[in-house]
């Protein structure tokens, strides 16, 4: 095994979060491909864990804390860190260190760039992106926001920890005789793409009741403003979208709102 920069070969593939196998994400890739162009210009980094025989297994993703959904300073933060695990596909590869792997070279990488810590989020269920898997690495909880922690690893005396975003109070505003759809995205993150997608699919199906909306939070201040990069809105209300609802749920929850206007 060994750990790669991305190179441009692999880059439709971690658009695709390795998940070529499912035709689902090539619709959502764009907006990680988008995503990936406006943050390479702001210091993100990619890197991939290659099995013995080449093949790509695990990816992370970290830029500079200043560019990410948090408050920090000169910190480096892990958006995103997956060892791909279905079946289908490329296979299970998970069991063989390479998320350790990842994170190491990350590591090794920011503190070769200046960097006085490293930072990333979990979550504290035992699933992906765990926060107990950071914490065994040597990472100490600085804030929490329900149920996504973020954590950090000082690499130096006199770093200062990370926070959350302040908690912003504002919502789509509603239109009178509409449904409204509103996902907040900056195309960092594929499962969030995918509920955007199907949000904006089955907005589209039930007609001109609906008008669905986009905020682009790849700019700071739009990030700032709603605290949050990614989120879906029906008409102001939150749909939990970790994981992506389906769009059988979807469907439920936007025509309960159409049935509402007649």
């Amino acid at each position: 095994m060994r750990v790669v920069d991305l190179a441009p070969e692999h880059e439709q593939l971690f658009f695709r979060c390795l998940e070529d196998w499912n035709p689902e994400t090539e619709t959502a890739a764009p907006h990680r491909a988008c995503w990936y162009a406006a943050f390479v210009q702001r210091g993100l980094r990619v890197k991939l864990a290659l099995d013995d025989a080449g093949e790509p297994g695990g990816m992370i993703q970290y830029l500079p804390i200043e560019h990410a959904p948090a408050l920090g300073h000169d910190l480096y933060f892990v958006h995103c860190i997956w060892v791909h695990g279905h079946p289908e596909g490329r296979g299970d590869f998970r069991g063989h260190g390479m998320g350790t792997a990842l994170l190491e070279a990350a590591e090794a990488d920011a503190r070769a760039l200046g960097a006085k810590g490293m930072a990333a989020w979990g979550l504290a269920l035992p699933f992906w992106m765990r926060a107990s898997w950071f914490k065994s690495h040597g990472y100490r909880k600085a804030d929490r926001n329900g149920l996504a922690a973020l954590v950090w690893k000082p690499f130096v005396e006199g770093a200062e920890a990370p926070r959350w975003l302040p908690a912003s109070h504002k919502r789509p505003e509603l239109v009178n005789g509409k449904v409204v759809v509103t996902a907040c995205s900056s195309g960092w993150c594929l499962g969030q793409a995918m509920a955007l997608e199907r949000a904006k699919s089955v907005a589209a199906e039930l007609g001109d009741d609906v008008v669905f909306q986009l905020v682009d939070t790849k700019d700071r201040a739009t990030l700032l403003e709603w605290g949050e990069s990614e989120a879906l809105f029906v008409d102001g209300k939150r749909v939990v979208t970790g994981p992506p609802p389906s769009r059988d749920k979807l469907r439920r929850v936007i025509g309960r709102r159409v049935r509402r206007l007649h």
